[in-house]
């Protein structure tokens, strides 16, 4: 029998027939209700409005010689028709509208990735990396078209606990998908001004038509949004904000990309998701494509491919268009980012890029870490999230003075699964431990100068092979660690390697593998619901209880864990927008990051780090056989480490 847990407090499902408002406006119009500086429940989610409006925005990305629209779907108090005016929570999505299983981009290929400063050659087209559906994908069914709200079921959480509050809560499909039109182009601006073009028409600077093709505005709206969603939902609430869009007072992006070319690419290296190997732009545009006219992105598509350039993986106006960080600065928004630590699907470094970028512009802003990987928060700390989210919403849209931006600006989830509140994040007080690549292992001191080789293998052995049982000889890989350590050591923000090598062969990639080495009990990426417990948190409708299980972490035993990664294209180790030719078997000098972590390397462990040329589960992979040659005790690994306690 499964039982149903009511959250107390704040959280209490709203009931079938709420409590009249506390208070009215002088003309007796409806209003919210506000206790403590907290919106509470003061209008039924089963007498919303539902409400269809297509948006016109700037943009022709299908030239067709119209401008594009982006279908809204509207759930609203119905007290809005009574001069009640709401804010609104936004989720725009290329997911409402279904997908399409593409075959992915071939990843063994065969050409040579250091041709002696020749142009490489185009890898060939077809399946050989997989094929599916992309990443990011996530798709949910859209609502019914219906005059009533009770009738119409918005996927989440958002309309049955915040609708009760005094909300308006909107789906959007993103171009080229679902009710839209225009075409899916992975992060480029016509996507961007499609979801802004939501905000415009909530104050006014954007047309609308209803489903009969009347004009129609949003006279109920207070002008102010908030933009939310996981994935790639919670990519556009980033994009939209970088272009600094008034009326967007807050965004809640979770595992959301800042930077496309952080996701499809790495140090100048093709690099996949993790999972999706094959997986580019092109691809997701293609699998999103649910708009009905099945044949006018055609164009559109082969400008992707044509544009995101597979052959090499440097920087370009193609990427720097999906580069949200460099406009920090332009934020308006309230920024509370949400990010998992065992997430290689959206790795780590986006969260990471971006909240530095937040931080040097005084962007207001929070930050969750959380253990588990690509996943949504709310079942795994329901009370807590909902709260946070509640409080985040009041004070950005509805200007209560509720302390959302007091006390400690990140809260990390530690490995016991207990969570740490701490001021910034790298924790204040990390500081930079360099660590010696030597012969005999990690060391500060640098030892004897040796080379040592490692004959790349990766083609067809994961990484996971490759770094297990570091005191074996093992000549697909150079392997160093520390000693057991004789306390915890806890690393808060991105390591880097530093190496003098040599490559001769055809891969053109160095791989660097940060691993805890010791048999403990760790959380992976993975979640898993506690049908135990079913909380109900807001008010349901037929199809919708407004309840949810949480979920818990699940975790594996094993004798280590790869704790983070990093790649290089050697040929990319000046500059990421051009390569540099490469001599086989000379002696140059490499440097690049791996993805920044918040990780307990635990006392009696030990710290290794791995070094590897093709790394089979992200990059590329050239004809094995490539030949690295190290300079043992020249190379450095620098840990950022965060003072004991904090």
């Amino acid at each position: 029998m499964v039982s149903a847990i009511a959250v107390a407090g704040a959280l209490v499902a709203t009931p079938a027939a709420p409590a009249a408002p506390e208070a009215r406006a002088p003309d007796d119009r409806p209003a919210l209700r506000i206790v403590d500086e907290r919106t509470r429940p003061v209008v039924s989610r089963a007498d919303a409005v539902f409400q269809q409006v297509d948006v016109e925005t700037p943009t022709d990305s299908d030239g067709d010689g119209e401008r594009d629209t982006v279908r809204m779907r509207i759930l609203r108090p119905r007290e809005t028709g009574a001069g009640l005016k709401v804010a609104t929570i936004i989720e725009a999505s290329p997911y409402w509208g279904g997908g399409n299983d593409v075959p992915f981009h071939q990843v063994d290929i065969d050409e040579d990735g250091l041709p002696d400063g020749r142009p490489g050659s185009r890898p060939a087209d077809g399946p050989g990396g997989g094929g599916g559906l992309p990443g990011l994908f996530a798709a949910a069914p859209p609502p019914a078209t219906a005059a009533a709200g009770s009738s119409v079921v918005f996927p989440g959480y958002t309309d049955n606990y915040f609708l009760p509050r005094g909300y308006a809560v909107a789906q959007v499909d993103s171009v080229g998908t679902g009710a839209s039109t225009g075409c899916p182009v992975s992060g480029g601006r016509a996507e961007t001004l499609g979801a802004k073009a939501a905000v415009d028409w909530l104050n006014g600077r954007a047309r609308g038509r209803d489903t009969d093709g009347r004009p129609v505005g949003a006279a109920w709206s207070t002008g102010d949004a908030a933009m939310m969603g996981i994935s790639y939902n919670g990519t556009l609430p980033t994009a939209v904000a970088a272009t600094g869009v008034e009326g967007l007072k807050a965004i809640v992006p979770i595992s959301g990309i800042s930077s496309w070319y952080d996701y499809y690419r790495g140090g100048g290296a093709v690099v996949a998701p993790g999972g999706y190997q094959g997986e580019d732009t092109d691809i997701l545009a293609k699998a999103v494509y649910s708009r009905a006219d099945r044949e006018i992105c055609r164009p559109a598509h082969a400008r992707l491919t044509a544009e995101q350039d597979r052959v090499n993986g440097d920087y370009s106006r193609f990427w720097d268009e999906r580069d949200y960080v460099k406009d920090a600065a332009r934020f308006k928004a309230g920024v509370f980012l949400v990010q998992g630590l065992n997430d290689w699907n959206v790795r780590t470094g986006h969260a990471g890029r971006l909240w530095e970028a937040l931080r040097r512009h005084d962007v207001p802003r929070r930050l969750w870490l959380h253990q588990a990987g690509h996943s949504n928060p709310m079942p795994l700390r329901m009370e807590e999230w909902l709260s946070r989210l509640h409080q985040w919403f009041d004070f950005w849209l509805y200007g209560l003075d509720n302390g959302a931006l007091d006390g400690p600006a990140v809260e990390v989830e530690q490995a016991d699964f207990g969570w740490r509140r701490q001021a910034d994040w790298p924790a204040p007080g990390t500081r930079d431990v360099r660590l010696r690549l030597a012969a005999g292992g990690l060391s500060p001191l640098p030892g004897r100068p040796v080379r040592q080789t490692l004959t790349d293998a990766g083609r067809t052995l994961p990484a996971e092979e490759l770094v297990v049982r570091p005191d074996e000889p093992n000549g697909n890989r150079l392997a160093y660690t520390t000693g057991p350590l004789p306390a915890d050591l806890r690393i808060n923000g991105a390591p880097r390697v530093s190496v003098r090598a040599s490559l001769a062969g055809t891969s053109p990639y160095l791989t660097a593998l940060l691993v805890d080495h010791g048999t403990d009990t760790r959380a992976t990426a993975g979640t898993i619901a506690d049908t135990s417990q079913q909380v109900c948190y807001g008010e349901g409708v037929p199809g919708d209880t407004g309840c949810a299980h949480r979920t818990r972490h699940r975790t594996e035993t094993a004798g280590f864990k790869i704790v983070t990664r990093g790649w290089l294209d050697v040929r990319n180790r000046a500059s990421l927008w051009r390569q540099s030719p490469v001599a086989e078997g000379r002696e140059y000098r490499f440097q690049w990051a791996m993805q920044p972590q918040d990780y307990v390397f635990e006392k009696g462990h030990r710290l290794g780090v791995v070094l590897i040329s093709t790394d089979h589960d992200h990059t590329l992979r050239h004809p094995a056989g490539t030949r690295v040659t190290v300079l043992a005790g020249a190379g450095a690994v620098t840990l950022p480490v965060a003072p004991a306690g904090r």
